[in-house]
Order: structure tokens, then C-alpha cells, then sequence
């Protein structure tokens, strides 16, 4: 029986958080779905810094990827893993009243869940702070204080695993979070 992986993300999530985990589950074999919250695609997009110019990301318009799912048509019981990319998008769906729903039951059945970069944000609804009490994650260390705010100490590594909760810092941390997501998931089957 094929794994089966949601991608819980929206526009303006960083396209390689998005697409290199996509076709590393699908290399898997793993079954896929991009949920987003109201709509068929999600639009991505590069954040890069530009180095002597800002000390922060600029932002341009990359890939579109197509959504397999609306929020509202999630049920996360069908869900082996969970995986958040960062970008933007997290701070726009943590808004969504279907997300401490979706994100609580991976975090309550202890299911393998990857978050990288900004995703972390995704944490900071009220209703999930209490499950993220007593665990620790990295992210983009200018999401420290999200993370602690959500109730999770933060670890300044590029990645970091706490049981079935597997962190990264940044996209270029891609292949060694995919390793070891993937050996999470793995394992729990």
C-alpha cells in the first residue's frame, strides 16, 4: 500500500519547498496532494537575497503547481505525512479555519510531519500550541521567536529531528531534511 503525503501550503510558498519535496515523495512512490485554500493551483515563488543590495529576501514569481485539494476537502485521517513549506504562504494559511483541524491531528497521532523555513508559522494558531509543548524545531532563525511563541524551543541547526517532527532552516537544507523526513515516514510504516 503507497504512502499517502499531504502538502498543506498557498500561493507565494517557496517553489523549491514545494516542488523538490513533491517529486522526491512521488520518486517514492508515494502518493501526493498539494492542498491549498480555495483554489486548483498554487503560485510560487523564489525568495533569494541579493547580496550588498538588501539584507533581506526579494521575491519573484515562479512555478505554478496544481492542487489536488481544498482545505475543506481534507480529511487528515487519510494522511500518512504532512509536510509545510515556508515562503509566505504560511502566514496566510494558519488563517484558514481548517488548519489547526488538519495540522492538530498529525501532531495528536504523532504521523511524520516536515516543516521548513517559514512553515513554522503555520504553528502559531492558539489551538495547537499546546500540542507543540516540550518539542523542539528549527526554521529560519528570523522565525526563532514564532517558534517559541508557538511553544517549541528553538534549535539553531540547519536541520533538526524531534521524533516524527523533522525541521529545516532554509531551502538549501532541502537533501538533508528529505533524507531524513523520508526515513520518518519510513519508519513509522
Amino acid at each position: 500500500m503507497s504512502k499517502k503525503v499531504l502538502i498543506l501550503t498557498g500561493d507565494a510558498a517557496e517553489t523549491l519547498e514545494v516542488i523538490y519535496p513533491l517529486y522526491r515523495f512521488r520518486e517514492e512512490g508515494f502518493e501526493v496532494t498539494v492542498a491549498v485554500p480555495n483554489k486548483d493551483e498554487v503560485q510560487t515563488v523564489v525568495h533569494d537575497r541579493q547580496p550588498g543590495i538588501m539584507e533581506i529576501s526579494t521575491e519573484r514569481l515562479a512555478y505554478r503547481v496544481p492542487a489536488q485539494k481544498k482545505f475543506s476537502d481534507v480529511n487528515p485521517e487519510d494522511y500518512d505525512a504532512l509536510m509545510i513549506p515556508g515562503g509566505r504562504a504560511p502566514e496566510h494559511i494558519r488563517t484558514k479555519p481548517e488548519t489547526p483541524h488538519i495540522v492538530g491531528h498529525f501532531l495528536r497521532e504523532n504521523k511524520p510531519i516536515g516543516v521548513i523555513c517559514h512553515g513554522a508559522i503555520v504553528f502559531l494558531v492558539p489551538e495547537l500550541k499546546e500540542l507543540l509543548t516540550q518539542r523542539k524545531m528549527t526554521a529560519v532563525p528570523t522565525c526563532r521567536y514564532e517558534v517559541e511563541q508557538a511553544g517549541a524551543e528553538f534549535i539553531n541547526e540547519l536541520v533538526y529531528r524531534d521524533g516524527n517532527l523533522v525541521s529545516g532552516q532554509t531551502w538549501r537544507d532541502l537533501p538533508e531534511f528529505m533524507k531524513q523526513f523520508l526515513a520518518v515516514i519510513k519508519d513509522r510504516h
